[in-house]
């Protein structure tokens, strides 16, 4: 049985609309009219315990919104969400004590305490036992190599340091369902890397549940292997990561290096699209069913010292799922 069930999931939002200018504010104050604004559309998707997955789509897609309903903070308008067996709009104290939410742009934290005081309030909230909270905190500051840093004032911290904290305080009741949005925004690349590998190793160890928004690629290919992909509040696709590409992108990228120049963009526009083109290296974006034989070209053609065949960037695929489209044109 899956632990997590989301079933025709809908949010909508009834927002006023107002003319511009004085006129506007005295007209709808006696002729009001709405719109409704659909943050999550008829979503449906279902995750078993111990998944890793992504859960993508540009800004305002409704990522946030989703796991805001999963969490309890808001009451879906229609459809259903199961996690663990819980409705989560009931808000049972069950139900809190077995998940946690981490924003990567909002502070559980205390700013004006020390991290291991904020910590202490975390563990004395949802009544973890002492050895229990001891051994917890032990090995998570050890492995997030923050020991150091716990008599430090909160606000003392750099964004990176107490991100690492955020984790450590969602997780000290030992949660089976971990929802992460965006936990790496904002950091630099050591700290997005540091914090990507814990997670890893942390779902690894734990076999607990992590459904992850991010808008850094580099997050969903180092973690997951399977994505559901919203946008404008509609699933556009669910399923593993490197079934997106073979679904949206039909072409593969091909790049030579020639021992000698003199190439010219008119011969290898013949082959495919030219990317890229110097004196002694060509970038070509060709249709799968033509890399073989543009391939053999390029190698009959021309004096080749390196050829090299690969993937479209993942992240030039997800926009195409963003904008719906179904294959490149």
């Amino acid at each position: 049985m899956p632990i997590i069930e989301v079933d025709h999931l809908s949010k909508i939002y009834r927002t006023q609309k107002r003319l511009p200018g004085l006129g506007g504010a005295v007209q709808g104050l006696f002729n009001r009219e709405y719109t409704e604004v659909r943050a999550v559309d008829d979503v449906s998707f279902s995750i078993e315990e111990g998944e890793l997955v992504g859960f993508l789509g540009p800004n305002g897609a409704g990522k946030t919104t989703t796991l805001k309903m999963l969490s309890g903070i808001l009451f879906p308008t229609s459809g259903t969400a199961k996690v663990m067996g819980f409705t989560p709009s009931d808000r049972k104290n069950e139900y809190r004590r077995q998940f946690a939410l981490v924003m990567g742009q909002k502070n559980q934290l205390w700013w004006d305490l020390p991290a291991q005081e904020s910590l202490y309030l975390n563990k004395e909230i949802y009544g973890v036992e002492d050895n229990a909270y001891h051994k917890i905190l032990d090995e998570m500051t050890e492995l997030l190599q923050v020991k150091k840093l716990m008599g430090i004032m909160v606000r003392e911290l750099s964004l990176g340091e107490r991100m690492k904290f955020e984790l450590i305080a969602s997780l000290l009741h030992s949660p089976r369902v971990l929802l992460l949005d965006e936990p790496t925004i904002g950091l630099d690349v050591v700290a997005q890397k540091n914090i990507r590998e814990f997670i890893k190793d942390y779902n690894r160890r734990t076999k607990t549940t992590i459904l992850l928004t991010s808008h850094y690629m580099n997050d969903i290919q180092a973690l997951c292997e399977r994505v559901v992909v919203i946008n404008q509040g509609k699933k556009m696709f669910d399923g593993k990561l490197d079934a997106v590409v073979e679904k949206f992108s039909q072409s593969k990228i091909i790049t030579v290096t020639f021992k000698d120049g003199g190439v010219t963009n008119e011969q290898l526009s013949k082959l495919g699209q030219v990317l890229e083109l110097t004196s002694v290296k060509a970038v070509l974006k060709v249709p799968r069913e033509q890399v073989k034989k543009a391939s053999n070209e390029i190698l009959n053609q021309f004096d080749v010292d390196d050829i090299d065949i690969e993937e479209v960037p993942i992240e030039e695929v997800i926009e195409k799922v963003f904008a719906g489209a179904e294959a490149d044109q």
